[in-house]
């Protein structure tokens, strides 16, 4: 049967104008602040690992690629431990504080590793198997310490807060590289620094436990981790998510596209990022909010509108100043991150019952990742084969048609409708004995 949302204990009330249920929970704030200062510290060693790598100790493309793809695909399997062990009694914030600590403890391992390749290697993998273990019981938290119906400014709070430490990371490793005339090892002393403060900041002010908010469907209880999967809602955003991921080539083809498109400077390539980062940062908060206001199916849909026109741009016969192709392009790149990343968890979270949404959670966001690697590995191989053109094609037509897989797998499902307490909201109830 269907009962209107209004006048339902177990369902949130509706936030008023101006007051407290406009603000965002002070676990998530918290939490976006934790996620700033790591982010400062890992997109520190980022920004200049590659030049570290090649340029100061000699590794070739291919070793560096090699073992950038394993630790990265190392990491989205640890996501699903990271779940487990979250749902299984370690707790959210303790399985969360590990990880970050072990991608702390991973920039003195660079630090000590000199030009062994083994110890570098180590290195790469404890600094993703900690971003892997950290990502889903931190999403968990946020999902379990806001209201459903205010999920996406949620999210969209702390992705924003999470892209400014990926604006500043940089900066700071080149300003570092810049006082002290290219020494990496101060650039890796700081990373842990800064690091270890992040760890502190989510001990002081992460609370440990949440109290789970009410579901807006009555979920029966089932196994964690991938009991999800029983859960037809779930499996078809999985599906979508996977599906569409599957057709994202990865940020780096893109930038690598703009590059030999402009003839850019090589000294101009790693500042290329940050132009995405900086519309995805003005963006994140207001598409978080149009996903709360409107649902979140279709904003997830419409960011990969906005990858394809990314695709599309890369395409076009643009003459002219590089602004002309670069601004769109980059712009566009921000706009698929804003309404795509934490929309995609403000989708999923609801549907998963508390005791096991960071395993959940970790399935949808290893399916995707896994999916985003075949990808970038077929883009990668179509380029070699055919060349650039042909390959950006191939991704343009592929995305196109994981949308119309993706607009038809996606869920129509109660738990995205708009706000509860807006006129002729209705929220299906399963019956009960």
């Amino acid at each position: 049967m269907y009962l209107a949302t209004t006048g339902r204990r177990d369902t949130p009330a509706p936030p008023r104008s101006g007051g407290a249920g406009r603000r965002v929970p002070g676990t998530v704030l918290a939490l976006g602040t934790v996620s700033l200062v790591t982010d400062i510290s890992s997109e520190m060693v980022t920004a200049v690992l590659p030049l570290y790598l090649v340029l100061g100790l000699g590794l070739s493309p291919l070793q560096f690629g090699f073992l950038d793809g394993l630790f990265n695909g190392a990491a989205a399997i640890v996501r699903l431990l990271g779940g487990y062990a979250a749902d299984h009694g370690r707790g959210h914030k303790r399985v969360a504080g590990l990880g970050y600590a072990l991608s702390a403890l991973s920039r003195i391992g660079l630090l000590l590793a000199g030009g062994a390749t083994a110890g570098i290697a180590a290195a790469l993998a404890t600094d993703r198997v900690g971003k892997g273990i950290r990502t889903a019981p931190r999403d968990a938290l946020i999902t379990l310490s806001s209201p459903p119906e205010a999920l996406g400014r949620s999210f969209g709070v702390h992705r924003a807060m999470d892209t400014t430490g990926a604006l500043l990371g940089p900066l700071a490793a080149f300003a570092l590289l810049w006082a002290t005339a290219d020494a990496y090892d101060a650039v890796f002393v700081v990373s842990f620094c800064v690091g270890l403060l992040g760890v502190l900041l989510l001990v002081l002010y992460v609370p440990a436990h949440q109290p789970a908010p009410p579901p807006l469907i009555p979920a029966p209880r089932r196994r964690k981790a991938f009991g999800a999967l029983r859960d037809p809602a779930f499996r078809r955003i999985l599906a979508a998510a996977s599906l569409l991921g599957a057709a994202t080539v990865g940020d780096a083809f893109v930038y690598l596209l703009l590059q030999q498109r402009l003839d850019l400077p090589v000294g101009w390539f790693p500042l290329l990022p940050l132009g995405a980062a900086a519309c995805y940062l003005l963006l994140a908060i207001p598409a978080g909010r149009i996903a709360d206001r409107v649902g979140r199916r279709l904003p997830f849909l419409y960011g990969h509108l906005a990858l394809l026109g990314v695709y599309a741009t890369l395409l076009a016969p643009v003459g002219g100043p590089a602004l002309l192709l670069l601004a769109p392009v980059l712009a566009l790149l921000g706009v698929f991150y804003a309404t795509t990343d934490g929309v995609l968890m403000a989708l999923a979270g609801p549907v998963l019952p508390a005791d096991g949404r960071a395993g959940g959670l970790a399935v949808l966001q290893t399916g995707q990742a896994l999916a985003r690697m075949l990808a970038a590995a077929g883009f990668g191989a179509a380029w070699t084969l055919w060349g650039a053109g042909p390959a950006l094609w191939a991704a343009l037509s592929a995305l196109l048609v994981a949308l119309v897989g993706g607009w038809a797998l996606l869920p129509r499902n109660p738990v995205d409708a708009p706000a509860p307490g807006k006129p002729g909201t209705h929220i299906p109830e399963r019956r009960t004995a």
